[in-house]
């Protein structure tokens, strides 16, 4: 097999594949491995594009024995020492061998880590077969020689069209390495793989290796044109996200707690962007990592308290893995890219627990820009799996936390929301937009998924806002009071069966299993209660600035007449007949003619 290999048939068919594979030694002087790693080809769609089921089964048993898997990386690695050079010299022969030889490694990763535990796996990376569980002291490690040699292609190699395929690869390597959690749940703390990025050799990288996938998501680089390997087949197949979106799909299914991602696809359909969205889910997976018995993990401190290059101030950090990045660049890409969860997840990782970048953030004039798409995930919550729609809602809730962002929206106006289907919108502002999209949310969740505790985050953000409403849009008002009298309605219709269950069918024994609605009735009140107090919130901070809630409070009083007597509500009723009688001798005194 040699450069002029293209077909993938012609790889996994090989006779080199077959020396590799084989029981038989070959060392890594040999000029085998150059001829090896000379090929081109278009996309497989998978990892049996390269090994076929007979050569996954031959690699696994005669691996230990021929020690071919270790050459192959010993390969791989001599040539790393050269990358940087070569990249200034734009010697693509020399990088795009480099790039074969770890997409071979890639591929032999995935089938070992499918098949075998840590400690097998780090024996597949010695020459000499040895029992499991020992290891030869004198012999270097060449496991984590590869981890750590990932880590630094990634941080000096600079990202140019010529480097864009073996970055991508090496990215992509360390998420495979990091994707034994999905089948060995105990290397979260405890794996050979943790230990090396958490605590060995790497860990002096761990501020560049997270700058850097930060930036390669921010600079959202396409795939170079030219490149063979990033070419696209008739079925939508790509050798990168062929081999890789298996391992990054099971990774984010951690993250998602196994929930379905967005529709299939949606992020690659136009202009896929590989390497931004593998550094992503890279940096996630590091972030997320446990941590450790002894140690905290090094990647969520660096993702927590990293600054902005605008930041003169001269106090240091008290943090490790501290570093500077443009906080306007990164804002941009989290607006742009928000169609995809993981993006959302990042988001709401740095509001969450960076300082830095929350205060940032909400001291943006262009709150739209983040808001208006976070929004529009929880419009199409239909769409969306149930932890993207969490992570956008908790995000509103974080940014509701602050009051001035809770004035800011109402003073920025829309037109035309092309998105917002139900009517149409001329001119709305933020906030009464947000208002109707969470109620929209609220409605979705009473009628379809009924989670307690979705509703609970969606009126906690409405009342978060409630004291800073301003000049509601009519319609927004209008569905406010519209959610109470539904919330009104169940509750009627809850009671009545709760009391139709009380008399008991005619016949019935005592056995008979009754549905809880005691507890179901505690849950409606709990929400009636909660509106009751944001529309109270509202009227009594600032009546004057929200007469379109109040005329719509007024149309349908009748409907808050029979909770005046509730035990559970009477003491916010007491405060909301008082702003009432306040609002009818306003508007009275305004409007002789009006009649209430």
């Amino acid at each position: 097999m040699g450069a002029n290999t293209s077909q993938v048939s012609d790889l996994s068919e090989s006779q080199s594949i077959r020396t590799l594979i084989g029981p038989d030694a070959i060392s890594e002087n040999e000029p085998f491995w150059n001829q090896l790693i000379s090929f081109t080809f278009t996309s497989p769609t998978s990892m049996f594009g390269v090994f076929d089921h007979l050569s996954v089964s031959l690699i696994v048993q005669n691996n230990p024995r021929s020690g071919n898997f270790g050459a192959l990386v010993r390969v791989f690695l001599s040539r790393t020492k050269e990358l940087k050079i070569s990249t200034e010299c734009q010697d693509q022969l020399f990088i795009w061998q480099a790039h074969n030889a770890l997409f071979l490694v890639r591929c032999l990763l995935k089938v070992f880590i499918r098949q075998m535990n840590e400690e097998e796996l780090h024996l597949q990376f010695s020459y000499q077969e040895r029992a499991p569980g020992t290891y030869d002291s004198i012999c270097e490690d060449l496991l984590e020689e590869l981890v750590c040699n990932l880590v630094h292609l990634i941080v000096e190699v600079p990202l140019l069209d010529i480097t864009y395929n073996i970055l991508f690869e090496a990215v992509t390597t360390l998420l495979v390495l990091l994707s034994y959690q999905l089948f060995h749940k105990e290397v979260l703390r405890e794996g050979l793989i943790y230990s090396y990025l958490t605590r060995g050799r790497c860990l002096s990288l761990t501020s560049r290796l997270v700058k850097t996938l930060l930036y390669n998501f921010i600079r959202q680089e396409k795939c170079p044109a030219a490149t063979h390997v990033l070419q696209t087949q008739s079925d939508g197949g790509g050798l990168l996200y062929g081999l890789a979106s298996g391992v990054a799909s099971g990774l984010w299914s951690v993250f998602t707690l196994g929930g379905v991602g967005s529709r299939p696809g949606a992020e690659h359909d136009q202009n896929p962007l590989p390497l931004s969205n593998q550094s992503l889910l890279l940096l996630l997976v590091l972030a997320n990592l446990t941590d450790g018995p002894d140690c905290p993990n090094p990647y969520r401190q660096a993702v927590t308290c990293f600054k902005n290059t605008q930041d003169s101030s001269s106090i240091p950090s008290p943090q490790p893995h501290t570093f500077q990045i443009n906080f306007n660049s990164l804002y941009t890409a989290l607006c742009e890219q928000q169609k995809s969860d993981q993006v959302t997840l990042l988001l709401y990782t740095l509001l969450h627990q960076n300082s830095n970048m929350r205060t940032y953030i909400l001291s943006r004039t262009d709150m739209e820009n983040l808001v208006l798409p976070i929004l529009e995930i929880l419009y199409h919550v239909e769409e969306r799996n149930s932890h993207h729609v969490y992570m956008a809602l908790i995000i509103l809730l974080i940014l509701t936390e602050d009051d001035t962002f809770n004035r800011s929206i109402h003073e920025v106006m829309l037109k035309n929301i092309s998105w917002y289907t139900e009517r149409v919108l001329t001119e709305i502002s933020l906030g009464s937009l947000l208002i109707l999209v969470v109620i929209r949310t609220i409605q979705f969740n009473m009628t379809r998924t009924r989670d307690k505790y979705l509703h609970t985050n969606c009126l906690a953000a409405l009342a978060n806002m409630s004291a800073q409403f301003r000049n509601l849009h009519q319609y927004a008002a209008q569905r406010i009071i519209s959610l109470f009298a539904l919330l009104s309605k169940k509750h009627n219709k809850v009671l009545e069966q709760a009391t139709q269950s009380l008399r008991g069918p005619l016949g019935a024994d005592d056995t008979t299993v009754l549905p809880d609605y005691a507890q179901d009735l505690n849950v409606i009140e709990e929400v009636i209660r909660m509106m009751l107090e944001i529309i109270n919130s509202c009227l009594s901070n600032s009546l004057h600035h929200n007469p379109n809630l109040l005329y719509a409070l007024l149309y349908k009083r009748e409907l808050f007449e029979q909770f005046r007597s509730h035990p559970s509500f009477q003491d916010i009723m007491q405060n909301l007949d008082t702003v009432r009688r306040d609002s009818v001798f306003l508007l009275s005194s305004k409007h002789s003619s009006v009649y209430i």
